[in-house]
């Protein structure tokens, strides 16, 4: 049985050819120079057996692949910023030899992309799994065209895979899906993320885990941010562009009706040994630090008014303070979803405190600058480059190169600076919708506990 992995190159083609063909990682110790080997030893492998180097190409030779690979690419005409993909087929430990693996990688290599694309295969052999990695160029050598990487693509190397693997009497995973979501949501559960149906999943199971009745379960939604649609029987939160339809996270109307149901019968069990009351919310910890920070959420319809770095610091102490507290639930479910961001936020926020960055006009200030600052050092490092190029002498030569390495060093915490400063602008009004929509959800079920209250 064999599993596959694949994903875009955007910086470096060539570091990711020499690690896929890593003498370490794919030649047996005998076969290396006495020199070499000196330097690897620290990296020692007695597993390491094999006679040979696991390194093939498709369409390209093993000792040359790079530079075969960008002579393609210049021939076309074609740099973008996929310079490259990378897959993987890793195996069983125990399952294949080496020699079986390579057989295997260049059969999956040669049926998903020897058409068209060039491939350097090669087996490493430094793991328990040994796993064959490919590095695929994107532009066809035979008309120029880009290698697209659609989820397609993704489930047909495992598909080819599987094929190879049962022509050589290896395992699969039988019946097994490969994913049934939108491509969105693809990339963001392969980098360990949550998308807003995942987090719509988990409420709605927090919900069905104590409702006894639709209109209880369509209360609860609502306490929790959304509306429910019992025609379509979808749920929508505010500012999504689109309702999601409860079946398609797994929830049809006679699943949900039966969960209420079963928890109709247990209405004894449930509200006597074993009740969880359905969240009211008693603490608002967002008009709390309004209250403490004499800060208005909904004083001026232009986010442009607004302090940025006042958003982004309650922000970041409603979701830490909901995270440290069991009794407070944030009330906006895009609000919730944030969460997983946090990290970054704080990050911007001191980044915004460094920068003595309040409003919108001063960061748009700090983003000119840095533009302007980029600018003239980019003139700087091509005037430069154009001098390198009619060098003098070679001492002028070698003094210019270091010159403009100098320079390229400046530019790059620059262009960090400019890029952070960037994104901030472009995720600051959605902040601050999110925080809007949550102060009014708390205005809402404030009023609805002092009206049960009286």
């Amino acid at each position: 049985m064999a599993v596959t992995g694949f994903w875009p190159i955007y910086k470096n083609l060539k570091a990711t050819l020499d690690y896929a063909d890593n003498p370490d990682k794919t030649t047996a110790r005998e076969y290396l120079d006495d020199d070499l080997y000196a330097a690897l030893s620290y990296a020692e492998n007695d597993n390491k057996t094999d006679r040979k180097m696991y390194v093939g190409g498709i369409n390209c030779s093993k000792q040359n692949a790079y530079a075969e690979m960008i002579a393609v690419q210049r021939r076309f005409g074609i740099r973008g910023k996929v310079v490259g993909y990378h897959g993987i087929q890793s195996f069983r430990e125990g399952e294949v030899t080496p020699e079986q693996a390579f057989e295997i990688g260049k059969a999956t290599a040669r049926k998903m992309w020897g058409d068209k694309y060039q491939v350097l295969v090669t087996v490493h052999l430094n793991t328990d799994n040994l796993h064959c990695h490919f590095v695929v160029n994107p532009v066809s050598f035979k008309d120029g065209t880009k290698f697209q990487n659609k989820i397609g693509d993704h489930k047909e190397l495992r598909r080819v895979s599987d094929e190879i693997c049962r022509e050589h009497g290896l395992s699969v995973l039988e019946n097994s899906n490969f994913y049934g979501g939108n491509k969105k949501d693809y990339w963001r559960h392969k980098s360990g993320k949550k998308t807003h149906r995942d987090y719509l999943r988990e409420d709605v199971e927090y919900c069905l885990s104590f409702a006894t009745s639709p209109r209880e379960f369509d209360s609860q939604l609502y306490a929790l941010g959304y509306t429910l649609d019992h025609v379509r029987f979808s749920v929508k939160a505010k500012h999504w562009e689109r309702s999601v339809r409860l079946a398609n996270i797994g929830f049809t109307n006679e699943i949900v009706q039966a969960q209420l149901d079963k928890n109709a019968e247990n209405r004894y069990r449930l509200f006597t040994l074993e009740y969880r009351p359905p969240y009211r919310p008693k603490k608002f910890p967002l008009e709390d630090e309004l209250r403490k920070l004499e800060f208005s959420i909904d004083h001026s319809h232009d986010a442009a008014t607004v302090l940025v770095n006042m958003i982004f610091y309650i922000i970041i102490t409603v979701i830490q303070i909901a995270a440290e507290l069991t009794n407070v639930m944030l009330l906006s479910p895009d609000l919730r979803a944030a969460e997983k961001d946090l990290k970054k936020l704080i990050a911007d926020y001191h980044f915004l405190q460094e920068q003595d960055i309040h409003t919108v006009s001063d960061l748009q200030v700090n983003i000119e600058q840095s533009r302007s600052e980029l600018l003239t050092l980019e003139r700087e490092r091509s005037d430069i480059s154009n001098r390198i190029r009619r060098p003098k002498s070679p001492e002028d030569e070698s003094q210019n190169k270091e010159s403009r390495k100098a320079i390229s060093k400046q530019m790059k915490p620059v262009r960090e600076k400019l890029r952070r400063a960037e994104k901030i602008l472009e995720k600051f009004p959605h902040l601050y919708e999110l925080l809007k929509q949550e102060h009014e959800l708390e205005k809402k079920a404030r009023a609805r506990y002092k009206e049960r209250g009286r």
